[in-house]
């Protein structure tokens, strides 16, 4: 599935092209790039802190154990990208849409990622920690046997998401639908219970 933009809005559109670069553990650290196209750009390995990125598109390139702190990837389209155990600390996704793309062993932890599209995505081995994901259109993604710890998913959108095995404690699951949800064998605390218990139109008392 292909994530739709809010209100329907068409992707940015780019100015520059940035084309078959190896960019292979290039310190990307305080750069700004604007409404760039990377396509088939190497980025294995590449470091980044405070970079930002505002609506860029990335078309086939690799993030393959690439670092990034507190970076920006605003608004920006993701597609058919491979994000190999690659990890963002207190980075910046809000509004950005994935389509197509790999994220095994991927390790998010703290920063927002509101907004952001990934529908029907295969994250069953990728990590979130203390992330903010409001209204994130999450459809049919695939959780099971990940981790989504301390997450913000209020408002988000998890219609047939998989979230089976997923260890789902501390999360915000107000907007998790039981019934339009697969979460057999989810890991989850007691105020979670409670959550979901409500969320099915059970009387909770003591």
């Amino acid at each position: 599935m292909m994530a739709d933009r809010k209100h329907g809005a068409p992707a940015p559109p780019t100015d520059t092209t940035v084309r078959s670069a190896d960019w292979d553990s290039k310190d990307l650290s305080g750069e700004q790039h604007r409404r760039v196209a990377f396509v088939d750009v190497d980025l294995t390995e590449a470091v980044s802190r405070g970079a930002e990125f505002f609506e860029c598109t990335f078309r086939n390139c690799r993030f393959n154990a690439s670092t990034h702190e507190e970076s920006g990837f605003i608004n920006c389209t993701f597609t058919r990208t491979s994000f190999f155990d690659a990890t963002f600390s207190r980075c910046k996704f809000v509004g950005s849409m994935f389509d197509g793309s790999t994220y095994d062993l991927m390790k998010v932890s703290g920063g927002d990622w509101s907004f952001v599209g990934l529908p029907g995505a295969d994250l069953r081995n990728a990590t979130f920690a203390d992330v903010r994901m409001r209204e994130a259109d999450l459809a049919g993604a695939r959780f099971a046997g990940a981790k989504l710890r301390g997450v913000d998913l209020s408002g988000a959108w998890l219609s047939k998401a998989d979230l089976s095995r997923c260890d789902l404690r501390g999360s915000d699951l107000t907007s998790l639908d039981p019934v339009t949800c697969e979460i057999a064998g989810a890991i989850i605390d007691p105020v979670q219970a409670i959550t979901i218990a409500a969320n099915l139109g059970l009387s909770v008392r003591e």
